[in-house]
């Protein structure tokens, strides 16, 4: 059927009176708002006769499949749908649109850049490349919200292309969650919805390598073929798996074995020993099957944090060359030794050692890329790149989503690292963003990442300083497909709940979330907890509430496990608060039973408060039971059993230690009734006092 045509079978809509703009992610480059019209009926998308553009039709049909729309395949009668369609710059239709709206395909919007332009009636994409169709496409989508017979269409003009080439996410493998290979599609497809073109799943020793078996553990590790099989599915998508493989420093979980003991720096440590011929062997046997395996043009040679260097086998070296020039020449023949075997890749590396030594940087292959990291900072980062750019080295920066070892990840320091790196990156030339997430104590949970995950992808396609609170106004919107806000609220209370432990002076930390309040460590921490606990809590329990709001008053929403995870650490950082102010509590309590100048007679109830029906350590045991199945569940929802029960093993634990000190408080009970005298507290693992 003609163009002509089917531009008249487009559904006339409704028009609304005034204008707005519309929350995306990213926020477009160029945008004049139109109206906001009810979309009524179906929605039809075509394109050309083109493979990849095809492609781009299935995933704007998912994508607004997801949000509730009826997608037909081909235009019905006119009035029955909207209409979507996708064009290349190159045909006569998208040359007439757009001199019809005076509008320039710039040089700069070859690669993945886009126009959209959205009328009451129909929507065109128009791009040079397959990239832009498919971003194009994304943005079309989320121009559309609402649910159930309630949706609408946001009209405009948009102009989009990216600031940054590369704009990419790191996922930590190694310390202990290992997703399955069907949650690394999701990732895949979701980041690449928000317009980030690289995903780089982070090895230790979670790679099966056929050359070296004995490292990978049984059920933990990717394989050859789920490596192949992600590659493939994020090829259509335009993500680029970017393998980051560690080759210097992070190598426990290989050396702790003793075959590999002669190239450890120091016994069963961390850092392979330059000079050792055996270690240079390792990594061309394991970046050999890299090669074979991962069809990017990068690979990421890791090579950050190696405390460990100068402290046994190359101590020598070390104390005659010094640490940066021993560091350096490692690096770079680790580049000179693969390319001799034949690998043509670009050689990435951390940036963190290097940075030191500024004057020997020079002393490394140009065609390597820095990949200058820092989790915490707002600006100064001139100092991480630097001494690589003004070596003519190509730099990429790495912010982070601020999740290892937290109850919930610290979306304060995240949103402000990622806007402020990624804004100065720009500005002093680097070509790619990494946004990293780490596993440090084994505990973290992807689906609780998205908040920063999703605003690294806005902030490394948008031009310069991102803004936070837009961003803040889309997400529950645009990713989970709330129009109350209500999960937007939630996300700023689980900021606020930081918020409240950072004013006391502490943190949200997950070992506040294990330790004992009663242990000396867990009595000093209580001075500064119990001053935040109330707001913590209310925080905590706001955000809780908000979420099931959301999800009673629009049960379609989308990523119900990211909502789920979510609720679970809302849960978490309440427990934090509540343990504290329990532990206070059990204490007056039994400091007023055992009064020597209490004046009236001691009774049974005055410990049932304590361990009884609904006592504070029955309480406390229950949580920390409800905290582990709902733990549980969003690990399975996302990760391989691998490793969970090192995590389990924690909740048990906890478990284990308030039910051991509400059997002994029951057994006080029964003892008074026998004796008419209380046991002192300390025999039931509760202190006379806490400190204040």
């Amino acid at each position: 059927m003609k163009r002509a045509c089917l531009v008249l079978l487009a559904a006339l809509l409704p028009p609304a009176a005034a204008a707005q703009t519309p929350r995306l992610i990213p926020a477009p480059r160029e945008f004049t708002a139109g109206s906001t019209n009810p979309l009524k009926g179906a929605i039809a998308v075509t394109a050309d006769a083109n493979a990849d553009d095809r492609f781009a039709v299935q995933e704007l049909t998912a994508a607004l499949k997801a949000r509730g729309a009826k997608v037909v395949a081909t235009l019905p009668a006119p009035g029955r749908a909207f209409h979507i369609q996708l064009l290349r710059t190159n045909t006569a239709e998208a040359k007439q649109l757009l001199a019809k709206r005076k509008l320039e395909f710039s040089g700069a919007m070859t690669d993945e850049g886009y126009v959209l332009i959205s009328e009451p009636q129909v929507a065109h994409v128009i791009a040079a490349s397959a990239a832009g169709i498919f971003y194009g496409a994304q943005t079309a989508a989320q121009l559309v919200t609402g649910h159930d017979g309630a949706m609408t269409v946001q009209t405009g003009v948009i102009r989009d292309w990216p600031a940054m080439r590369w704009r990419g996410f790191h996922d930590d493998l190694s310390r202990g969650p290992v997703p399955t290979l069907e949650f690394q599609k999701h990732i895949v497809r979701t980041i690449a919805a928000f317009k980030m073109n690289a995903y780089s799943p982070y090895f230790e020793h979670t790679l099966a390598y056929d050359s070296d078996p004995l490292v990978a553990p049984p059920g933990g590790a990717m394989t050859h073929e789920q490596v192949r099989e992600l590659v493939a599915y994020a090829k259509p998508l335009h993500v680029e798996i970017i393998p980051e493989q560690e080759a210097f420093g992070h190598l426990h979980h290989a050396l702790k074995y003793e075959i590999y003991s002669q190239v450890a720096e120091t016994p069963h440590g961390h850092v392979l020993a330059p000079g050792q011929p055996e270690s240079m062997n390792i990594i061309k046997r394991w970046f050999a099957e890299i090669d074979s395996l991962f069809p990017s043009q990068f690979v990421h040679l890791g090579a950050d944090e190696t405390f460990e260097l100068g402290k046994g086998q190359t101590k020598e070296a070390v104390t005659r060359d010094g640490m940066g020039a021993t560091y350096l020449k490692f690096l770079g023949d680790i580049q000179t030794q693969l390319r001799a075997q034949g690998n043509r890749k670009t050689f990435m590396f951390w940036g963190d050692i290097a940075m030191n030594s500024p004057e020997l940087v020079k002393s490394l292959p140009k065609d390597m890329v820095a990949v200058a990291w820092n989790y915490w900072s707002t600006s100064g980062f001139e100092k991480y790149l630097t001494p690589f750019s003004g070596s003519g080295m190509q730099t990429w920066v790495a912010p982070g989503v601020s999740n290892w070892s937290m109850t919930y990840p610290d979306n304060n320091t995240a949103l402000k690292n990622i806007q402020g790196f990624v804004r100065d990156g720009q500005t002093m030339g680097a070509s790619g963003m990494l946004n990293t997430s780490w596993g440090d104590d084994g505990e973290e949970i992807f689906n609780q990442t998205w908040y920063g995950v999703v605003f690294g992808a806005a902030a490394s396609w948008q031009k310069g300083e991102s803004s936070i609170a837009d961003y803040q106004a889309s997400y529950g919107l645009q990713f989970h497909g709330d129009t109350t806000g209500k999960i937007d609220a939630a996300q700023q209370h689980l900021m606020q709940a930081h918020v409240a432990l950072g004013k006391a002076g502490a943190s949200g930390h997950d070992f506040l979330y294990w330790v004992d309040p009663y242990s000396p460590e867990g009595m000093e921490i209580a001075k500064k907890v119990r001053i935040a606990a109330p707001a913590l809590r209310i925080h905590a329990e706001s955000a809780s509430v908000l979420i099931a709001q959301a999800r009673r008053l629009q049960p379609n929403l989308r990523e119900q496990d990211a909502l789920d995870a979510m609720d679970m650490g809302a849960r978490r950082m309440d427990l934090i608060g509540m343990k504290f102010q329990f532990a206070d509590e059990m204490v007056k309590m039994y400091a007023a039973a055992t009064d020597p100048a209490r004046t009236t007679p001691v009774t049974w109830i005055d410990l049932a408060d304590i361990s009884g029906i609904n006592g504070r350590l029955q309480t406390m045991r229950e949580a920390y039971v409800l905290g582990r199945e709902l733990y549980e569940k969003s690990w399975r929802a996302e990760n391989r059993p691998y490793w969970l029960h090192n995590v389990l093993t924690r909740y048990d634990s906890a478990v284990q230690l308030w039910w051991n000190r509400s059997l002994m408080v029951d057994a006080a009970r029964r003892e008074f009734g026998r004796t008419r005298k209380i046991p002192p507290p300390e025999r039931m693992g509760i202190p006379a006092s806490m400190p204040q």
